[in-house]
């Protein structure tokens, strides 16, 4: 309940400007928000990568519902690509694109057109772009498209939501080689028909779309924070002979980063998903939403604070 009221108040005027006026909740905010600019996320890239991590920048500021907030959204991206090549972060940051901040919401074959020119920016600066996943009933669009630009660029990434009934099925059609596939549970409010709701079926279905992802000949990204759902993918880097540099943890800026640094020194790839951008609010309720300890955490701040 407290998860489908929090994702319910990322949609709501009222309750953004409440969080967004709330005093000292910026400094909450930057636990999991890298900042605003490019610079910030440089910034944060160098510091991560200096550490042995990877990285996937995600700009903020989806939901986008006219064509040149969609232009600007795609020159951003294009400008951010230019400073990880121009900075020498090509080959240890990639982006995370969400089709609909490049106009998906509107005009299915503008958003093909636009996330082609930003993994043709990104194959000129030697690095991939990743698809986020995000609401269910853009499921089949997202997918279609990931098919459409691996034509030109098979290392473009899809994401599987492992929250969504359909996930295992999804995970079989795209474990083949080559193919680059982030697992996550899934942080959007779905109705029971195509969605799990409770907990554990939801932890039951990553592991199952683990199993497949990781038997298989693509490159499983698997992201997650859970502590049980990493021993499980150790066991079965084991069981299917997969090599450190042959699959990857993922785990969010400002989440368990002590955890982050465990696995990389043990040799495993890790890759922190950095978001930025002034269009923070529905990010960070999410973030919230996944994890009651998220939002006790920003209670307590914030009441510390005041």
């Amino acid at each position: 309940m407290l998860r489908q009221a929090l994702l319910a108040a990322s949609r709501s005027g009222g309750a953004r400007r409440l969080v967004e006026t709330a005093p000292f909740s910026g400094d909450v905010v930057r636990r999991f928000v890298a900042g605003e600019t490019i610079d910030d996320a440089m910034r944060v890239t160098g510091a991560l990568t200096g550490e042995g991590l990877l990285v996937s920048l995600d700009v903020l500021g989806e939901d986008t519902h006219d064509k040149d907030r969609a232009e600007a959204n795609v020159s951003h991206y294009v400008e951010l690509l230019d400073r990880l090549w121009a900075e020498g972060f090509g080959g240890r940051a990639e982006v995370s694109l969400k089709l609909s901040a490049i106009g998906q919401t509107f005009d299915e074959d503008l958003a093909l057109e636009n996330a082609q020119r930003v993994c043709a920016a990104a194959r000129a600066s030697s690095t991939t772009v990743t698809l986020d996943m995000e609401e269910h009933t853009t499921v089949d669009s997202t997918l279609g498209i990931v098919h459409e630009l691996r034509r030109d660029y098979p290392d473009v990434g899809a994401v599987v939501q492992a929250y969504l009934r359909r996930a295992e099925e999804h995970c079989a059609e795209l474990a083949y080689e080559g193919s680059r596939v982030r697992l996550c549970k899934g942080a959007y409010a779905a109705p029971a028909a195509v969605a799990f709701t409770d907990k554990e079926e939801v932890d039951r279905s990553y592991v199952r779309c683990m199993k497949v992802l990781m038997a298989g000949k693509g490159y499983p990204m698997l992201a997650t924070h859970d502590p049980r759902l990493i021993q499980i993918a150790g066991a079965l880097s084991v069981l299917d002979e997969r090599d450190d540099d042959s699959f990857e943890y993922q785990m969010l800026y400002g989440i368990r980063p002590q955890e982050q640094r465990r696995l990389a020194a043990e040799g495993a790839h890790v890759r922190v998903y950095v978001a930025y951008g002034r269009e923070w609010y529905q990010y960070f309720m999410r973030r919230l939403a996944e994890r009651p300890a998220n939002l006790r955490f920003f209670m307590r701040s914030l009441a510390g604070r005041a």
